[in-house]
């Protein structure tokens, strides 16, 4: 047996008992923090202090039942037992600090407070609670990870293509935080996975190798297996683990949106996908997200949108804004606007550049991008990299034509590479940034491309809006895949 050397310590088992107890007393000194720094920018702070009378919070207030309101609702989510993307558990952070705040504001009601306590400090609690939270927790679980501290232990069933996926995940997100023992696989198919960690054995040796290394979290990452093979394997290794977790067959569905709901006489489970782009008010949401953080903007876009006209200008006279055709909503045509990085006649450049080089022409055919586009200048260039030339499509969200996040907006040649996807991007207007842009964007295939729209469409909530939105700065700060 290939794991007679690799048991689970008692003290990586200490890890599910210890981190939640660590977190929790976190999460209390975070909430503490939260409230002396309210009350501090309360009293003292420029217009937050113009009245200057903010009585002290009573300590029963102070430290007991904020903290136990807050961290109620916290516990409520599940962040303490269950590891999950970080994203995630900034979202159930954002929910947990909404309803705290509604409940303590009711209890300071009842409680004869609520009247000497400012409407300003409530606010600003409320803000800077979710921000130390989700600080705190940060911090704690990086220093805790960097260091190998406190990693659940966890063995994968399948090497394949699917375990390589989760492994990227795993090492990327902080809110993971597990130690992969190895795998346990017939045939890995990864060339990667087993360059890294052992592989313990076959499928059917499950039972022995958990057993042998004692450990109590197990993954199933083989989602090609037939049902009947899943379902004696999960039957096989449940009773000797804490937490079992599988990858069904549905990569690719819209799981963001997914529920599960549970048939409990029939003994069945079903999945119930809502699509949210086809109710009013979702659309309504999206519509008001996109004009509140535009108008938020709009005064840096101005700025940098004065320098940038004037570099172009110099370098290249002539037009700054360039208006180019692009499919929307429905299908309708708009122009889609963008500064102007490349030469004045620019398909003139092309077209005898295309004639010159057969091999650059496939290229073009393929993706209707060139890495080294002959037309474009020099100015161009950075605003390719840092995909500033985007900045114009702030008049079409304003218009109502494009959106702050959503598909790439596509010529009317690219209707046809969508194939049966296309009544997908016609759901939803086409977004300054979106999946891709933060997914490698230039480096992608049209097939990912495509692939990564769809699944935008119909997994979109506002919140995957925030989060695509903060990777696209990042995305463009490091100049991925652009140009």
């Amino acid at each position: 047996m290939k794991c007679e050397k690799i048991k689970v310590t008692n003290m990586d088992h200490t890890a599910s008992y210890i981190m939640p107890l660590l977190l929790l007393a976190a999460d209390y000194l975070a909430i503490l923090s939260a409230q002396k720094v309210a009350i501090y920018l309360r009293q003292h702070i420029g217009v937050f202090s113009v009245y200057h009378f903010m009585p002290n919070v009573p300590n029963l207030y102070f430290y007991f039942l904020v903290p136990a309101v807050f961290i109620a609702f916290l516990y409520n989510s599940h962040i303490y037992v269950n590891r999950m993307p970080f994203w995630e558990v900034i979202q159930k952070v954002f929910y947990a600090a909404v309803l705290s705040m509604m409940v303590c504001i009711t209890m300071m009601y009842f409680g004869h407070i609520a009247g000497g306590v400012s409407r300003i400090y409530v606010a600003l609690l409320g803000v800077i609670t979710f921000v130390f939270l989700c600080v705190f927790r940060y911090c704690i679980k990086k220093i805790l990870f960097r260091f190998n501290i406190l990693l659940e232990p966890v063995i994968i069933i399948g090497a394949g293509k699917t375990a390589e996926l989760i492994v990227g995940q795993f090492g990327n997100d902080t809110g993971f935080g597990v130690k992969i023992i190895g795998f346990i696989d017939d045939a890995p198919v990864s060339e990667k996975l087993p360059e890294r960690y052992p592989i313990l054995g076959g499928f059917n040796e499950a039972e022995e190798i958990i057993k042998t290394t004692k450990v109590k979290t197990v993954l199933i990452a083989a989602p090609g297996l037939k049902k009947d093979s899943l379902l004696t394997l999960v039957n096989r290794i449940q009773p000797l683990v804490k937490d079992l977790a599988f990858v069904p067959d549905l990569i690719g569905a819209p799981v963001g949106n997914m529920e599960i709901q549970r048939l409990y006489d029939a003994k069945i489970m079903m999945l119930r996908v809502r699509n949210n782009m086809s109710r009013w008010y979702n659309k309504v949401l999206k519509k008001i997200f996109d004009l509140t953080v535009g108008l938020l903007c709009l005064p840096l876009i101005i700025l940098i949108s004065i320098v940038i006209i004037v570099c172009i200008y110099m370098e290249s006279p002539g037009p700054v804004i360039f208006t180019h055709r692009r499919v929307g909503k429905n299908g309708r045509m708009f122009p889609c606007y963008k500064f102007r990085t490349m030469v004045m006649n620019a398909q003139e450049v092309l077209e005898k550049s295309l004639e010159k080089d057969p091999e650059l022409q496939k290229k073009w055919e393929l993706a209707f991008k060139l890495k080294n586009d002959p037309r474009i200048t020099r100015v161009g260039k950075f605003l390719r990299k840092t995909s500033l030339d985007e900045l114009p499509q702030i008049i079409n969200v304003f218009l109502g034509q494009m959106s702050l996040v959503g598909p790439r907006p596509i010529i009317t040649k690219e209707v046809e590479r969508y194939g049966e996807y296309i009544h997908d991007y016609y759901l939803v207007p086409p977004g300054i940034t979106g999946l891709w842009q933060v997914s490698g964007r230039s480096d992608t295939t049209y097939a990912e491309r495509v692939e990564m729209d769809t699944w935008y469409v119909r997994n979109w909530s506002v919140w995957i809006d925030i989060v695509l939105l903060y990777k696209t700065i990042l995305a463009v700060f490091f100049q991925k895949g652009a140009y």
